[in-house]
């Protein structure tokens, strides 16, 4: 009977011994590390996390990611929908945020973000991505690329004006307006585009003298007393009042303005490079220089941004692989943003990388320019603002505005009715 009763047991073991090995391994099984990352454009930003994807495999092989391409809109409208529905399931586990949309995510829902604090080292990121990517004292987003302007200009209608590139280098914008007019009279070109719906160029113009639209806590419109946006008002009339402006409605027709070469200047983001260079028959004759500065403002500088965007972890099971993921990639690869130049023709907000060798080429297109170079050097310079929570509901009110400025309401009275109707809806 003992020897029985000592079998029974001995058999009793083994299985609890199968029963947890085969325990173990399952859960070895599950603990796959594969996360979800949900983005825009498949040209640049996916193509971005590809290669991030493909870099990252040499670290850790067993690696999963899944990258799902969505419209930017969509992407707003589901992380808006989950989130305020209180449930993250469907959500991704690392999220691309245009830096303009970014604090109306962070400050409305706080505690759906994982803090990236310690990371990735903020020093090493141009600096004016900081604020609009940390919330109380925190890092939230991993900066990605860079809006970093600059004014394209057509060499060869200068120099038929009698101009160098000397002449339009750290200029402000009433000697552009002067410059522009001796072009256009010379020439027959228009100085540049503009869209009466989109105010990028009041954007770059406002950001150059470190104001935004709302004041410092993010939430405030900052419309009446803003002197750069006077300024920057009254520097858009007056380019089209001199007769400097093509007008444009739609992006087909903004790219056609340079590519036809109807305008002697772009005044835009990096972002636009491929574009300008799409029209080959124009090699030589394109060379970029810093954007124009605000007039009688002594803290405007020839520098500013327009657009951007980072990368935010959901507090989610798979942050803290996420996390990993983002700092050994995007937050700390040297030749990875070295590939996003070759590879993509995109420049990140990541400052060692400008030492790269990709960085250094001279761009036959623009007269043999190292571009990049000079990109870098202007992203440094570009002054933090606070983009806050409602940029694009101040810029639709401002719109507006501008065409009554437009059309004969003096500034003041304009603004004055902006800022009504912007406290009246942000309250």
């Amino acid at each position: 009977m003992r020897k029985i009763i000592i079998g029974l047991l001995l058999v009793s073991f083994m299985m609890l011994a199968a029963c947890s090995s085969g325990s173990n391994e399952t859960a070895s099984e599950t603990e796959t590390e594969k996360i979800t990352v949900w983005a825009w454009d498949p040209n640049f930003n996916i193509k971005a996390m590809n290669l991030a994807k493909d870099a990252y495999a040499s670290v850790n092989p067993d690696f999963e990611i899944e990258i799902i391409e969505y419209a930017q809109n969509d992407i707003i409208q589901k992380l808006n929908t989950s989130l305020s529905s209180g449930t993250k399931s469907g959500l991704p586990n690392i999220v691309l945020i245009e830096d303009y949309r970014a604090q109306s995510f962070l400050q409305a829902y706080p505690d759906a973000f994982h803090k990236l604090t310690g990371s990735f080292n903020t020093n090493d990121f141009a600096q004016y991505k900081i604020a609009p990517t940390s919330l109380n004292g925190e890092n939230y987003g991993l900066p990605f690329d860079t809006g970093v302007t600059g004014m394209y200009v057509r060499t060869d209608y200068l120099e038929q004006a009698g101009y160098t590139i000397d002449d339009v280098t750290n200029i402000d914008w009433n000697q552009y307006i002067e410059i522009g007019k001796k072009v256009k009279e010379v020439t027959g070109k228009h100085m540049l585009t503009l869209d009466p719906n989109d105010l990028g160029l009041v954007r770059m113009m406002i950001q150059s003298s470190g104001s935004w639209y709302l004041k410092e806590d993010g939430t405030t419109p900052d419309l009446i007393e803003n002197e750069a946006l006077k300024e920057a008002f009254a520097l858009y009339k007056e380019l089209i009042e001199a007769d400097l402006v093509k007008p444009v409605s739609d992006w087909s027709q903004f790219l056609a303005g340079f590519n036809g070469g109807d305008v002697a200047t772009v005044v835009t983001g990096n972002w636009i490079t491929p574009s300008v260079k799409a029209e080959a028959s124009q090699s030589g004759n394109w060379a970029v220089v810093a954007q124009p500065r605000l007039p009688g403002m002594a803290n405007s500088v020839n520098a500013s941004n327009l657009g951007g965007s980072s990368w935010y972890v959901l507090d989610l099971d798979g942050k803290e692989e996420a996390t990993d993921f983002l700092a050994k990639t995007f937050g700390s690869n040297v030749e990875l943003y070295q590939n996003f130049v070759t590879e993509i023709g995109a420049m990140g907000t990541y400052n060692p990388a400008s030492e790269g060798e990709a960085y250094q080429v001279e761009d036959e297109f623009f007269g043999g320019q190292q571009i990049l170079v000079d990109f870098s050097k202007w992203s440094e310079a570009i002054p933090q603002v606070n983009y806050g929570l409602h940029t694009y509901v101040v810029e639709d009110i401002l719109v507006v505005a501008m065409q009554d400025y437009l059309n004969g309401k003096d500034i003041d009275s304009a603004l004055k009715d902006a800022q009504q109707q912007a406290d009246a809806q942000i309250r």
